[in-house]
């Protein structure tokens, strides 16, 4: 029932943008959400944007270098604090392939005292066409252990461009 409603809710909230796509939902642990994600990772041509909370994942951060080598623009926009705190994040590695990767950490200032939030997005776009959320991190915990969530929405063009917006304001 709980799939069910989040699909309600979407296309109440985003009616043009959702018509004629198909939307694919997944669960972990153990659900083959990182399969999926690696399915629509690799069949990119053209760009994939990322922007992750937590990015751990060996086999995820391996299928970007992959669609760098063979010419899709990549780039991933990542939670500042995760990637100083986590000695497993992908950050460095993906720098270290060439990707651009870019660290947010949003700063809300009250009075004289600075408040540091979270980027916890996690969505990906891909070929302004495609479009992978939902809770689940590109981690191997989320993978294996935790309860998340993946929704992957294909031909949804309207969609796509509702997350790209976002991915650029992050990316600026």
């Amino acid at each position: 029932m709980r799939k069910v409603g989040w699909l309600i809710l979407l296309c109440f909230l985003f009616p043009s943008q959702l018509r004629g796509g198909e939307v694919r939902v997944f669960f972990s642990p153990r659900g083959g959400c990182e399969e999926a994600i690696l399915a629509q990772l690799d069949g990119a041509r053209r760009y994939i944007h990322v922007a992750m909370y937590a990015f751990t994942s060996r086999y995820l951060a391996q299928a970007l270098v992959r669609a760098r080598e063979r010419g899709v623009e990549v780039k991933v926009v990542l939670d500042g604090s995760f990637q100083e705190e986590s000695e497993y994040s992908k950050g460095d590695y993906l720098k270290r392939k060439g990707i651009p990767v870019k660290l947010v950490t949003p700063v809300v200032m009250r009075g004289m005292k600075v408040i540091k939030g979270l980027m916890h997005h996690k969505f990906a776009v891909i070929d302004h066409r495609v479009v992978i959320t939902g809770s689940y991190n590109w981690t191997a915990r989320a993978e294996r252990v935790n309860y998340e969530n993946l929704l992957i929405f294909v031909d949804s063009p309207g969609l796509a461009e509702a997350y790209e917006r976002e991915f650029e304001r992050l990316w600026k």
